[in-house]
């Protein structure tokens, strides 16, 4: 727990699903990348965010040399651009995926820029150190980074890097809102991060602080004073006379006396009336948020700080086991892979960062084990046995859904059973959470359903009973493996390999076609390619490129090595394989099966957005689907750009991204793709066509292009996506659960697209009670609603344990609309007496603090000063060398 003279002051997470697209908001340094078509050469909330944490992570690389490989050298990074790329390839390895760490720096990264939509957030000064609000805004400052570190402890890092984000948007905000740069400041504010220190020096009630300006650009308007102040925005609160206003187009006070403005988010004078300091703001703000960061990393040590940001290429395990009496060989394979994984992969980058373990039958599931010891998981899963419970069907959705609430994004998810699910009305709500997480998720089902005899049943099941585990497998990007008992041991195999980075390669067409084969494309960039089939097959045969061919027949051939489990074919393909177009035939009966993947570090994250042009802070709000009626941008960041062979080598280029429906793969269309900031950040947008947001089933994103020789390049997003109907947006209370209490959560729900006629049901996990106030909506086009939700938290619920909400918006019975869900996390955290708070960890004086040594942090770091800057960052390079010494105060 942090020091008990913090004032218990909280700001409360929020599901980031609903755009304000009417009412104003204050302003900050502008969101993210999006922002730059208003303000060229500005620099971003995105930017100093992501800069400040690579910062840090070169210097925990540097400070940390890597098992088994050379310590990184400062000098090898100088007069370069830092790179996610380039600083995994340097510590963990050439081709050491960086995918989870942008992905988590991504979190972090728009939870910052959310703080400028969200009407929970955008209207409050104290959330952006304005209107003079500067006590408040350390406050609910500190009070973040506080529920940042309380959430990483509880391993709920999502929540972290949402509480985090929110801390770094209000730290930033205060060298672009208030006159520290104005008042000749080279540092960063001594006290800000240090509750304890007084802020000295405010500007007072009644103090006079600026000047009338009638100009969009204002250099002197402040008077000439030493005390601290910041600018009013808009009418809430209203400015006092002879105060500032924050200034800009978009502020109703600045056209009140004293007119003008004083803040510096961007470089364009229509928005920031001191936009000539607009550097040096940003300047400062880094050098902060730096210092966040590496306050973080004392509090939570560095593995906790490395599990924060995900500063690692490995994923994580985790595993859904039926224990009921008939699954003995499904747990004892579950055991020898898990065992394998552990002890091959114990040491070295690649060993699993957090391990899950959810048991299930019927009537009951869970509960989740967690943990980052391979030992104490490895215990856990070796005292599971099959006892009792031998009938079907069983609790296997409900243990899903529990594991994908512990589960770190960007995982796998492997589900071991023999038996159908009895909870199938959660279909639906598992596949959005799996899309929402970003995982994906595999069955292996020792329950072939053309097998009329099986485990005890209570009923006549119906042979399509197994459909919400395909369902869900589509949705994540997963699939469903049918076996039988003897072969599961080595089915199981694929456990290993899919906890490595794979991508999984399109197939043309998607489904087996009778006598058509199927053609798939392999790049130079790819390794360890694997055919699967699955189904009952006759007969199979692959060509590469040259025209050499493999059949069925098992062992080495020509191109790799066959092996066949049951109805199970794998086929390992030799390394390196042929670039260029590989065929495969299959001759079966029914529609099997087949699955071509390949290890890459050349990958690709997305997400949605709405362009947010005409407003105080132009920016692009994330969403994690496309709404209808809602004009949508794709935004794409390629990872393993340095995987080009060497700094210096042509970059891979992608230059169009190819919709199709899922699961045939017709062609829905073809929509450019368009660069956003530096090639070697590997960001890109595309707009969605209006024909798109109109489509009623899922669609996959297929990226198309070319690596740094002019070969083709095709990857695909490992999950495919849908358009909701609506918007929803779930919020919490300020701060965390305590046990027992209430807690009110906020519901708002808009259309789009045109009349709604919505049922309303929710829940929470664990089975905490909920009501609400609404259950049912019916919304015209452009129209939106507000509900109240109400969630008891029982006297004995546990200290950091989390709960998620669900709040799930469907269409009428008939409708072949899918439904929304909006999934809310929210922590339980029992006070901490006032005289049991522990002591602070260090000094209060950061210049007397010894506990560790000073640390430098290079930003621009150039060879001989400013003269040489950074690739594609010119404002960089008017820092030159930047020297931070940390000081590490307690909060």
């Amino acid at each position: 727990m942090l020091p008990a003279d913090v004032p218990l002051c909280h700001l409360g997470p929020s599901v980031l699903l609903l755009l304000q697209l009417l009412l104003p908001s204050a302003s900050a340094f502008f969101p993210n990348i999006w922002s730059l078509l208003a303000a060229p050469g500005s620099i971003t909330h995105q930017d100093l965010t992501e800069e400040a944490a690579l910062n840090v992570t070169l210097h925990l690389f540097l400070e940390q040399p890597p098992p088994g490989r050379p310590p990184l050298r400062l000098e090898d990074f100088l007069g370069r651009t830092l790179l996610a790329d380039d600083l995994f390839a340097a510590y963990f390895g050439p081709g050491s995926p960086s995918r989870r760490f942008r992905a988590a720096l991504g979190e972090v990264s728009r939870a910052n820029a959310a703080q400028d939509f969200l009407p929970t957030s955008k209207n409050d000064p104290d959330l952006h150190f304005d209107a003079e609000r500067l006590g408040q805004g350390r406050i609910r400052l500190v009070e973040a980074l506080r529920e940042t570190v309380a959430a990483a402890k509880a391993l709920d890092y999502t929540l972290a890097r949402q509480r985090l984000g929110a801390a770094l948007h209000a730290l930033q905000d205060f060298y672009s809102h208030s006159n520290w740069v104005e008042l000749g400041r080279q540092q960063p504010h001594p006290h800000l991060l240090w509750p304890r220190q007084e802020l000295r020096s405010l500007a007072q009630a009644g103090d006079p602080t600026c000047s009338d300006c009638e100009e969009l650009s204002c250099p002197g308007n402040l008077l000439g004073f030493t005390l601290l102040t910041s600018g009013y925005f808009g009418t809430h609160p209203s400015k006092p006379p002879g105060k500032c206003s924050h200034g800009g187009h978009f502020d109703q006070s600045s056209s009140q006396p004293p007119r003008g403005g004083i803040n510096k988010d961007s470089t364009s004078p229509g928005f920031s009336p001191h936009h000539m300091l607009h550097l040096q703001a940003a300047k400062l703000a880094l050098l902060a948020s730096i210092q966040a960061f590496n306050l973080l990393r004392s509090r939570l040590g560095d593995r906790g700080f490395s599990r924060l940001l995900d500063i690692t290429p490995a994923s994580s395990l985790s595993f859904v086991l039926d224990t009921t009496g008939s699954m003995g060989e499904e747990i004892n394979a579950a055991k020898i892979q898990a065992r394998h994984i552990v002890e091959q992969r114990r040491g070295t980058p690649m060993e699993p960062t957090q391990y899950v373990l959810v048991p299930f039958h019927d009537p009951g599931f869970g509960p989740v084990f967690t943990t980052s010891d391979p030992d104490s998981f490895w215990q856990q899963l070796n005292e599971m046995h099959a006892l009792g419970g031998g009938d079907e069907p069983e609790m296997c959705l409900s243990a899903l859904e529990l594991a994908l609430l512990h589960t770190p994004p960007l995982s796998d998810i492997f589900v071991f059973t023999d038996a159908s699910p009895k909870d199938a009305f959660l279909t639906n709500q598992v596949e959005s959470l799996t899309q929402e997480r970003r995982c994906r998720v595999t069955f292996l089902v020792t329950e072939d359903p053309s097998r009329a005899q099986g485990r005890a049943r209570r009923e006549v099941l119906s042979p399509l009973r197994f459909e919400p585990y395909e369902a869900v497998a589509l949705a994540s990007g997963g699939e469903v493996i049918f076996t039988q008992d003897q072969y599961i041991r080595d089915v199981a195999a694929i456990v290993g390999d899919s906890i490595a980075d794979l991508v999984t390669l399109p197939l043309e067409p998607r489904v087996v076609v009778a006598e058509r084969p199927l053609v798939f494309r392999v790049d130079g960039l790819l390794q360890k390619v694997t055919v699967r089939i699955h189904g009952e097959v006759s007969s199979f045969w692959i060509r590469n490129p040259a025209g050499v061919s493999q059949g069925q027949e098992e062992g080495e051939g020509p191109l790799g090595h066959t092996r066949r489990f049951g109805q199970f074919w794998m086929v390992r393909v030799n390394d390196p394989p042929q670039s260029g177009t590989w065929e495969i035939q299959v001759t079966a009966k029914g529609t099997p099966r087949v699955r071509v993947q390949a290890q890459t570090s050349l990958d690709f994250l997305f997400h949605f957005g709405i362009p947010m042009e005409d407003g105080p802070h132009p920016g692009l709000y994330p969403l994690t689907q496309p709404v209808a009626g809602l004009q949508t941008q794709l935004l794409v960041e390629v990872t393993g750009l340095g995987s080009r062979g060497g700094p210096g080598g042509p970059l891979p280029h992608f230059s169009h991204v190819v919709l199709r429906g899922v699961p045939q793969g017709a062609e829905l269309g073809q929509v450019p793709l368009e660069p956003r900031g530096p090639p070697e950040r590997g960001l890109l947008a595309a707009s969605l066509p209006p024909t798109l947001l109109s489509t009623l089933g899922p669609f996959s994103l297929e990226l198309v292009g070319q690596d740094g020789v002019g070969q083709g390049l095709h990857r695909v997003a490992p999950q495919p996506c849908a358009v909701v109907p609506v918007l929803l947006e779930l919020s919490g209370p300020p701060g965390f659960l305590a046990p027992g209490t209430t807690a009110p959560l906020s519901l708002r729900i808009a259309s789009f697209s045109g009349p709604q006629d919505l049922h309303l049901r929710t829940s929470a996990k664990p089975s905490f009670a909920l009501t609400s106030n609404l259950s049912r909506v019916h919304l015209e086009q452009n129209e939106s609603t507000w509900g109240r939700l109400w969630l008891e938290v029982p006297d004995t619920a546990a200290s950091d344990s989390v709960v998620m909400v669900t709040v799930t918006a469907k269409n009428g019975e008939a409708s072949m609309m899918p439904p929304t869900h909006a999934f809310l996390r929210l922590l339980v955290q029992a006070p901490a007496p006032q005289d049991q708070l522990p002591a602070p960890a260090y000094s209060t004086d950061p210049v007397l603090n010894t506990s560790r040594p000073a640390f430098h942090f290079f930003t621009s770091v150039t060879q001989g000063g400013a003269g040489g800057g950074l690739v594609g960052n010119p404002w960089w390079t008017t820092f030159g060398v930047m020297l931070l010494l940390l000081s590490l105060g307690p909060w």
